[in-house]
């Protein structure tokens, strides 16, 4: 066989094993596992945290769906305005008094401290001020983040039914603009290939994750893993989160949305790549070789099958052609289900390569940016050397 067949026998061997050994990644099944309520007149007293910095043009969809919770127990809204400059804490408190609901503090609480990054340095001074309510438990939820009203209550009724330390959703991100409908569902994808929510949901696993847009803590569980001062300084705070919590023997659990939407809107390439690109060399902890490593897996995986399959048709390689339309049938089938989940045509489903490869070059700009001494930036904020999620 040629060198090309062989190489193309190698990425149908790593999709096969992906399809079957890799916890299921590709099946979208992980929902709110079964929900069991607590007694009336026992429910906990939740407060949401939300931190924001120049979140105007999204508040208004995303603030009103969590002062309009109907929730049992008593909760409240902590807003942590994170050095806005478009007037997003007095839009908040704008819309606290437009619509009628849970009540709203808005506080502000200056620069972020040495070695913290800003978003957790919000979630800091807003857990702070919600351990003055002494609540059972903590929802971290981004500005962005629309709820249905009962969202509060199910993220409850989950954690109380199943001894959850932490449960987490991964929201259902906007797909409306091409760039989004090509590469957001993806993004799903690799997030829960790198992470199978099925590893991360068992009992006693080493996977931990989480989705950093809806996340209920249990309070107590947060102060033995002392969040977020043990991850003050990563950028990839959700899967920091998750790993501390678990560290410190709590359970967490991690599923896809059904009632939970990010109104944030990615309209161009460059918007998409702006947000991969801020935090991807942090995942593979600034290391050159594992960059190198990854990018020579993601070619073969990805890029391999249909290389294959052009070098099949114009050399008449029978082998090459056809082991490579078989790995990228494969790789296809599997992205399906993620694509019905966010409503997008099967058609999509061949253009993964396209998409994982357009990844691996945001992925290469992160370290790229990152070596020209410019780091994560967002929105206004640069970390030379952001952490990645860590190990101990």
């Amino acid at each position: 066989m040629s060198v090309v067949a062989w190489i193309a026998v190698g990425s149908l061997a790593v999709w096969l094993w992906l399809l079957l050994g890799q916890g299921f990644f590709w099946r979208t099944d992980q929902r709110l596992p079964p929900r069991t309520e607590p007694a009336e007149g026992q429910w906990p007293y939740v407060v949401v945290v939300v931190p924001a910095r120049d979140e105007a043009a999204v508040l208004p969809r995303s603030l009103p769906s969590l002062l309009a919770q109907d929730y049992p127990g008593g909760a409240e809204v902590i807003l942590v305005d994170d050095g806005s400059s478009d007037g997003t804490g007095k839009l908040a408190r704008a819309l606290s008094y437009q619509y009628a609901g849970l009540p709203l503090t808005v506080v502000s609480p200056g620069d972020p401290g040495p070695g913290w990054t800003g978003k957790l340095w919000a979630v800091r001074q807003g857990i702070e001020l919600a351990r003055a309510c002494d609540p059972e438990y903590l929802l971290l939820t981004d500005a962005d983040i629309a709820h249905e009203p009962d969202s509060l209550r199910e993220l409850v009724a989950a954690a109380h039914g199943g001894g959850f330390d932490l449960v987490s959703l991964m929201a259902r991100l906007r797909v409306s603009s091409e760039w989004e409908r090509l590469l957001v569902p993806a993004f799903v994808y690799f997030f829960a290939q790198l992470y199978p929510f099925r590893w991360v949901n068992r009992a006693g696993s080493r996977t931990a994750a989480a989705a950093g847009g809806c996340v209920l803590l249990r309070t107590d569980a947060a102060v033995r893993a002392r969040v977020p001062e043990s991850i003050r300084g990563a950028v990839i705070d959700d899967v920091s989160l998750a790993k501390a919590v678990q560290r410190s023997g709590g359970r967490i659990w991690l599923g896809l949305a059904e009632r939970v939407d990010s109104v944030r809107p990615y309209p161009r390439l460059a918007d998409l790549w702006r947000m991969v690109s801020r935090s991807a060399y942090a995942q593979l902890r600034h290391s050159p070789l594992l960059l190198l490593g990854t990018v020579l897996g993601l070619a073969l995986v990805y890029l391999v099958p249909p290389y294959a399959v052009g070098t099949g048709l114009l050399t008449g390689d029978a082998t090459a052609g056809w082991t490579g339309f078989a790995a990228w049938a494969v790789m296809a089938g599997s992205y399906v289900p993620m694509l019905r989940y966010y409503r997008q045509t099967v058609a999509l489903a061949p253009l993964l390569p396209l998409t994982a490869l357009l990844y691996t070059l945001m992925t290469v700009d992160s370290a790229v940016q990152l070596h020209r001494g410019r780091g994560a930036a967002w929105k206004g904020r640069t970390y030379s050397r952001p952490e990645a999620a860590p190990d101990r």
